[in-house]
């Protein structure tokens, strides 16, 4: 319940309820505080009770806890225990990744430097466009068209 309380502080909290209460009152006091918790814990499992029971039976099993937002988001986004994701992000990031589309032009470029044939689907598909322009290119630079030239 509270995880920075160490030995220590428990020690100080000791010597100071027995300094303020003394230590004829303070198994009194420690009973009636036991006493109030328990009634405040038994009022809020009945409060939870009365709401599941409003919910009807298709919530018999719902826990307050999953209301918590990193809890919601732990179980609806993520696989359970955190460590992947259900909405196929990964493919997405993957598919937009610009690095493997670099390293393909990299290597055309490397391949066409060399002199030697392209290897992938990709690069073949990038020289083709890159002879393409070639063909263009005379009339893109103001070459007169000639039509009886074809």
């Amino acid at each position: 319940m509270f995880p920075d309380v160490g030995l220590p502080e428990l020690f100080t909290l000791a010597i100071l309820a027995v300094l303020l209460f003394g230590p004829d009152k303070l198994p009194e006091i420690i009973q009636n505080a036991s006493e109030f918790l328990r009634k405040v814990r038994a009022m809020s499992d009945d409060a939870k009770e009365g709401i599941r029971s409003e919910l009807g039976p298709e919530f018999k099993d719902f826990e307050f806890e999953d209301l918590h937002p990193k809890t919601f988001v732990r179980k609806h986004v993520l696989d359970g225990d955190g460590s992947g994701l259900d909405l196929g992000l990964d493919d997405i990031r993957n598919a937009l990744d610009p690095r493997r589309e670099f390293t393909e032009v990299a290597d055309a470029v490397r391949e066409a430097a060399d002199g030697t044939a392209p290897r992938t689907a990709a690069t073949k598909a990038a020289t083709a466009s890159e002879v393409t322009l070639e063909k263009a290119a005379p009339h893109a630079q103001g070459a007169a068209f000639d039509p009886d030239a074809t």
